[in-house]
């Protein structure tokens, strides 16, 4: 069953305009982790240089902020993560 991540709508052509992919994980980062094997490109755009989350990336499972510590955070078969980020503009 695994986990289902819901992407930004600026993250899916990244992700062969896919809008939820499922993967496999313990953790969001995991989870995440794996959701960059199966799609390189977004690498850049989820993780920072060190490996955290950029800075205008947030993360919610099932439909709850998970900060802090999101990367950190547990899941099981069937919960969902959603990837969104912050925009700004003028």
């Amino acid at each position: 069953m695994g986990v289902k991540v819901n992407l930004h709508l600026t993250l899916r052509r990244y992700a062969d305009d896919r809008e939820v992919v499922d993967v496999e994980g313990k953790t969001i980062g995991e989870c995440l982790r794996n959701l960059v094997k199966m799609f390189p490109g977004l690498e850049a755009h989820i993780f920072d240089k060190k490996g955290g989350l950029n800075n205008t990336i947030e993360i919610y499972l099932n439909l709850q902020s998970a900060y802090p510590n999101e990367l950190l955070k547990p899941v099981k078969d069937g919960d969902e993560i959603h990837v969104t980020m912050m925009l700004a503009g003028g």
